[in-house]
């Protein structure tokens, strides 16, 4: 094939041979009875074009050092891209890679999820000692490399899932995947208070299931009025001293029930109608939280050693909107596992999970993607 102008049959004269020779790569030899040589051929030293169709029909089309390599430039094919590099996706990109799919990872808005922003974790099966969560990514994201994959900075800003292969844009680049595995997750809702990220991991959580065991014996606050502040205030109750039940007005969005179960347990303490103007840390440690009462004003101060948020999650779906189904709360709809409405495109992790949020879940459902996006490609091959 005539690398520049895109024909095949035909050498580019910088690759003509004075010697009639066969094409580098090409194991064919000419036999003269078979390819003989016509007085142009001759002359310049050209294979018969005959042969150059046998070999070059035969080779890459492009050979590493050739010529440039026309696919890099543009939009980038591949099998398999994964939004998202928490334990959903790094899960998948570990699974895919093993598999010979070379995936590429784009790392989101949140590099590593929401289990990079953690401390101790001692639930994640393996670590007896419990590990740290960056620790545990990290771990992950090796693993995945290891194997093959491959990671890009940068949050997806536009998909176009109308046929395959998709098109994913991230930054300035454009993807192109013949399969896309969703693993953007969900991102916690805060207080919007200043320095509040800041102490996540310190004192600060968004996960009773995940921190609760570290506030043994110690004070803490719950601060939200759904059903999640409701559950978690119960469940804290099996660790904590105390805990206050902080939430901005008298009713609450709690169905009845959940209201009912707090108020019957006699570690929880209701705190409304309250807002929380400060969570106080002047070491950079939880010490406790500055409260205003919004009907009189009045201003409170709790010692305490630990802050839950318990205001809900937002799922990052916000590009898939129209284009991928979800539920009443913007989270990702799976069926039979990962799949979706769209043929070729899985969900996994918090993304598609309002329920659970753990870890090792994520964990699971990444390896369930990456399995059914193998299954889908080998398929569909060719």
């Amino acid at each position: 094939m005539n690398r520049l102008s895109g024909r095949r049959g035909q050498i580019h004269p910088g690759q003509a041979n004075r010697n009639p020779r066969p094409p580098e790569g090409c194991s064919r030899f000419p036999v003269a009875a078979e390819y003989p040589l016509n007085e142009e051929d001759a002359r310049i030293g050209r294979y018969p074009i005959d042969l150059q169709r046998e070999c070059y029909n035969s080779l890459p089309l492009y050979p590493a050092g050739a010529v440039l390599n026309l696919i890099a430039i543009g939009e980038r094919m591949n099998d398999v891209v994964i939004i998202g590099s928490g334990c959903a996706g790094l899960t998948a990109a570990i699974y895919t890679a093993r598999a010979n799919l070379k995936p590429v990872v784009l790392d989101g808005n949140e590099p590593g999820g929401q289990l990079s922003l953690t401390t101790h974790v001692e639930n994640f099966p393996g670590f007896p000692d419990g590990i740290m969560g960056p620790e545990l990514i990290e771990n992950m994201r090796k693993q995945a490399q290891k194997f093959g994959a491959e990671f890009k900075a940068g949050a997806v800003t536009e998909v176009d899932l109308r046929q395959r292969p998709f098109k994913i844009t991230a930054g300035k680049e454009t993807y192109e995947a013949n399969s896309l595995i969703v693993a953007a997750g969900a991102s916690a809702r805060l207080l919007g208070l200043k320095g509040e990220k800041e102490l996540i991991g310190r004192g600060l959580s968004t996960c009773a299931t995940c921190d609760g065991y570290f506030f043994r014996g110690k004070p803490i606050a719950v601060v939200g009025g759904g059903d999640s502040a409701m559950e978690e205030a119960n469940f804290l109750s099996r660790y904590a001293s105390r805990v206050y039940l902080i939430h901005r007005r008298k009713d609450f969005r709690a169905s009845k029930i959940m209201i009912d179960r707090a108020r019957a347990n006699e570690k929880v303490e209701f705190v409304t109608p309250a807002v929380v103007e400060e969570i106080l840390a002047p070491e950079g440690v939880v010490t406790g939280i500055r409260l205003r009462n919004p009907d009189t004003s009045e201003k409170r101060e709790i010692v305490l050693d630990g802050v839950f948020v318990a205001i809900g999650h937002d799922p990052n779906t916000t590009v898939f909107r129209g284009k991928l189904e979800t539920d009443e709360n913007g989270y990702l709809l799976a069926k039979h596992g990962s799949l979706t409405k769209i043929e070729g495109v899985f969900v996994a992790g918090d993304v598609q999970d309002h329920r659970y949020r753990q870890a090792v879940t994520a964990a699971g459902s990444g390896c369930m993607a990456a399995l059914d996006a193998e299954k889908f490609l080998e398929e569909h091959k060719g």
